[in-house]
């Protein structure tokens, strides 16, 4: 372990290694040299959605591990794996023993699309699809019925986009990357003859990226189509495009008309983006059999854009349902939480119960502020609640020595940062004998076993 903290230090708790906390920490670092983090979470790996959730034919994205192993290094920084807030330990206990507590939780509940049938088997979450195939240890028992010739995914974000382009890529696409063993055999089948991605809106209100599109389309043995009269922007949409659209919206407007035409290959897999449709029952007997849609039109409702339902319905065939409309955080024993919004109540980072803020406590990323954003969007929300934890100081100082001997005693089986490298060592390994990579542990267990010295 890393030298004891000298009694003189500023103590901060972060719980939760993603992006978020990490950027908190660095912030912390530069603008106190008195400061000392101990990160916490609750696998025996860190970086949150960067491992978990990011696609793994994105390995780019990825290499933004790479910033936090230098912030890592950082000599006031300690990192404590396979430790849970609320099993292990409480936020209560962390501000009897820390100066101030930051929750960089993030966000890994999914929302739920609240309608009848959502419950069949074969329908899913787009979040535990992705925690599945990007080897998540709590997401492993998960049996998705992806040799189907039809799955609708709901939504059309960027995660939506992901799913999609993971269903519809070849092996041959998948194999190098860090996707796991099992998640690679079961998607090896090509049954899958139609991905009908959903959005209640219009093009001109896509949430994905040009880029995230683009990249499906240029995919071999993939065909994405449009229906004509759905690619047409409304009077309102267009309206609003003219005075307040940017690139992105442009982009996608103008490609959804591209893919309006004859299909161009009938051996090809196909996407559908669908627009204006608004799933009301996930129809089957016992398991997924087709989705009910309500077409939408685009109306202006206290001066914004909403879709309303035309009493116009469709069916549309289906064995996987992913439903990718939003994700939100999860309650944490002892700590204010906001059910419907799905986040916990804060000002400006300072976490408040109803009109008072708890003192010493903070919350960033999207337990903070809600699922929104990129990676690098977590960098200054976290640079503006350190900023805050700073400004307004500590109402209760940490008591006792450093919390490392109540920490090993509480926790026996915690693992530090030169335990997680000997993870990560293994794991490259692995997937350099088997020419991808990484190959992931998926299982507690194992990780804890590679974690140990030889």
């Amino acid at each position: 372990m890393p030298p004891e903290v000298d009694e003189l230090s500023l103590r901060i708790a972060i719980i939760g290694s993603g992006p978020s906390g990490f950027y908190a920490a660095q912030t912390l670092f530069r603008h106190n040299e008195e400061v000392r983090c101990d990160l916490f979470d609750r696998l025996p790996t860190p970086f949150g959605l960067v491992r978990g959730g990011v696609a793994p034919d994105h390995q780019k994205i990825k290499r933004a591990a790479r910033a936090y192993d230098k912030i890592a290094a950082h000599p006031r920084f300690r990192w404590f794996g396979n430790v849970e807030i609320g099993r292990d330990v409480s936020v209560a206990d962390l501000l009897e023993r820390y100066d101030q507590v930051v929750l960089a939780i993030g966000a890994l509940s999914a929302r739920k699309l609240g309608i009848p049938g959502e419950d069949l088997d074969g329908c899913f979450s787009a979040t535990e699809f992705v925690a599945w195939y990007n080897g998540h240890p709590d997401f492993q028992d998960r049996s998705f019925p992806v040799d189907v010739e039809d799955v609708v995914v709901v939504g059309v974000g960027n995660v939506s986009m992901d799913v999609s382009r993971v269903l519809a890529c070849t092996p041959e696409h998948l194999a190098p990357t860090d996707i796991t063993d099992a998640a690679l055999s079961a998607l090896g089948s090509m049954s899958r003859k139609r991905i009908h991605v959903l959005g209640r809106r219009g093009p001109a209100q896509a949430a994905y990226t040009p880029k995230e599109i683009h990249e499906i389309d240029e995919l071999d043995g993939i065909d994405v189509r449009v229906r004509k009269d759905e690619a047409t922007l409304d009077p309102l949409s267009a309206a609003w495009v003219e005075a307040h659209g940017e690139r992105a919206h442009h982009d996608n407007i103008k490609f959804a008309a591209s893919r309006t035409g004859p299909r161009e290959a009938p051996d090809r897999c196909e996407m559908w983006l669908r627009f204006c449709c608004s799933p009301v029952e996930v129809l089957g007997d016992g398991k997924v059999e087709a989705v009910r849609i309500e077409k939408t039109e685009i109306v202006e409702k206290d001066g914004r854009l909403r879709p309303v339902g035309t009493g116009r319905f469709e069916v549309i065939p289906a064995g996987l349902v992913l439903t990718a409309v939003g994700y939100r955080s999860v309650p944490i024993p002892g700590v204010p939480f906001d059910d419907r919004a799905g986040r916990i109540p804060n000002r400006e980072g300072q976490v408040m119960d109803g009109d008072s803020p708890v003192d010493d406590l903070f919350v960033v990323g999207w337990a903070k502020r809600g699922p929104t954003g990129l990676i690098g969007t977590n960098r200054h929300d976290s640079n503006l609640t350190a900023d805050l934890m700073l400004e307004v100081g500590v109402k209760h100082p940490a008591q006792g020595p450093d919390p490392i001997e109540w920490l090993l005693e509480v926790v026996p089986d915690c693992i530090n940062w030169q335990d997680w490298k000997r993870i990560d060592a293994a794991e490259l390994a692995a997937g350099e004998a088997k020419g991808k990579i990484r190959e992931k542990f998926t299982d507690v267990a194992q990780m804890l076993a590679a974690a140990q010295p030889d």
